[in-house]
């Protein structure tokens, strides 16, 4: 099968985006920590949560363009695109990085709340900070909640041999993912962090989530089709994703708890995220498969007019992370210099995703506009009384955009 008849159809598949605009709201609800926020996410039902997901679609929407791009113009040109996209990234974490330690520190001299610093691991930057921001910009230094885009930047960054390689030898690469997964498991392979211990994300295990999106959007959707048609893997999957939701309850209750022999309880907590659980992996696997059998790509619903913030924020995926995880903090504070009723939790929670949201819209219509722009800038002299800057009109005064 060639790669052209192996990628998914042009059309934008409005799944991927509900789901990642639907990871994003959920990691940010997930980072305000110990209100009732945190049980509107699926990370409190299941084994895996909004970061799988997250990696998993890039990967699937990665591959998707830059195969694409690589296919129209060559791989000198795709890799070159997808490293430009490495950048905004990096230079994205490097903006979240500074705005986000800096807020944390200023707040808490400003209202006497020392215990930011270290619940936000900012201790680092106070004790040694020339230190910590060289640390940081080498992403080995991460405050708590900034894991996901280092992750992201390793993930995206080695990328373009893997692409190319993939386009050759699909399963051979994804059969190597599969084999770095279990080598870094077994010999506890990771990189470094600073000032100790190792990456909470390891990227040689969650690698396997980001291949695997770029495999089946290569041919391997194709392999595997028979998986979601098959009723059998469809009721396996529901009975897996009941289990997954008990047994996550199970950690909170102490009563649900003494329903399990401790072995099997114990085999499932606390939850292996660092490493990527093969018990994590098989959840969002069967979810995936559930959930492409119950909303098809062409399903009406899809377009109604409750998805469409959630969409947008899934099309704006990088702009509405990095806003969703700086408003976390901010939500937090806001929760611990007030109050952190119930009450107070939802405003704070529907405020966050109120500006999400509104980003969104923001940098879609900008896009817009930007397109728009560069399309006039390009149109020939005399196409609908158009010409491109420095041009003369017919009275011979430049003409503006």
């Amino acid at each position: 099968m060639s790669v052209a008849t192996a990628l998914p159809p042009s059309k934008r598949d409005l799944r991927l985006d509900l789901f990642r605009g639907l990871a994003n709201w959920a990691m940010f609800l997930g980072h305000i920590p110990s209100t009732v926020l945190a049980w509107l996410t699926f990370r409190n039902y299941g084994f895996s949560d909004g970061a799988d997901l997250f990696v998993f679609i890039s990967g699937y929407t990665s591959a998707s363009v830059y195969t694409r791009k690589m296919s129209e113009r060559g791989f000198v040109f795709g890799a070159t695109r997808l490293l430009k996209r490495v950048w905004q990234i990096y230079a994205a974490h490097v903006l979240l990085f500074v705005f986000y330690i800096s807020s944390i520190h200023f707040l808490s001299h400003k209202f006497n709340a020392p215990d930011f610093i270290d619940q936000f691991n900012v201790a680092p930057l106070t004790n040694a900070p020339v230190e910590a921001l060289v640390e940081g910009l080498v992403l080995k230094y991460k405050p708590v909640n900034l894991d996901v885009l280092p992750l992201y930047v390793v993930l995206m960054g080695s990328f373009p041999p893997i692409l190319w390689l993939m386009l050759k030898h699909r399963n051979w690469i994804m059969f190597g993912s599969v084999l770095l997964y279990f080598a870094a498991r077994q010999f506890g392979w990771n990189f470094p962090s600073y000032p100790s211990g190792v990456w909470y994300f390891n990227p040689f295990a969650w690698q396997l989530l980001f291949v695997l999106g770029a495999w089946l959007v290569l041919g391997g959707a194709d392999t595997l089709n028979f998986l979601v048609r098959s009723r059998l893997v469809f009721c396996v999957g529901v009975t897996y994703l009941l289990f997954a939701t008990i047994m996550t309850f199970a950690a909170f209750l102490p009563e649900l708890q003494a329903v399990f022999p401790r072995f099997l309880f114990d085999a499932f907590n606390p939850n292996d995220k660092t490493n990527l659980a093969p018990y994590r992996f098989l959840h969002l696997a069967l979810l995936i498969i559930v959930v492409a059998r119950i909303i098809p790509i062409d399903a009406p619903g899809l377009r109604a007019a409750i998805w469409r913030p959630l969409v947008k924020c899934g099309q704006q995926s990088l702009e509405v992370f990095c806003v969703g995880i700086y408003l976390s903090f901010i939500a937090y504070f806001i929760l611990e210099a007030t109050s952190d009723g119930v009450l107070a939790q939802l405003l704070v929670g529907t405020g966050g995703l109120s500006v999400m949201t509104a980003v969104a819209y923001y940098r879609s219509w900008s896009k817009r506009v930007e397109k728009s722009v560069h399309a006039d800038l390009h149109r020939p002299i005399g196409e609908e009384g158009h010409l491109p800057i420095g041009g003369l009109g017919n009275k011979g005064v430049a003409s503006t955009v």
